[in-house]
């Protein structure tokens, strides 16, 4: 079954960000993953958001996505990411 990783993300630097976004893909790709979608800004519907970008992933199962989040080339990105940013990531089945 799909699992998705969703991400708030808050960006204060960004150009730690944008070092980050470019050493993401090739990471999400080698476990099977993919974008489904990345923007910036979230325009609010109904209710409160406070955050500057929402960014979705997919991938083949919830095992895909644990290997992807907890893998040494993923860390070294995320440590990129939290210098420039604050982010908050949930994993779901779809």
């Amino acid at each position: 079954m799909p699992a998705y990783v969703i991400v708030q993300v808050d960006i204060f630097d960004n150009e730690k960000y944008d070092e980050y976004k470019k050493l993401t893909p090739d990471t999400v790709k080698a476990h099977g993953g993919k974008f489904v979608l990345r923007g910036s800004p979230v325009e609010v519907l109904e209710g409160e958001w406070d955050h500057n970008r929402l960014v979705m992933l997919e991938f083949p199962d919830k095992e895909s996505a644990r290997n992807w989040y907890y893998s040494k080339e993923y860390q070294k990105a995320k440590e990129i990411r939290s210098s420039g940013s604050s982010a908050k990531f949930i994993l779901i089945e779809g």
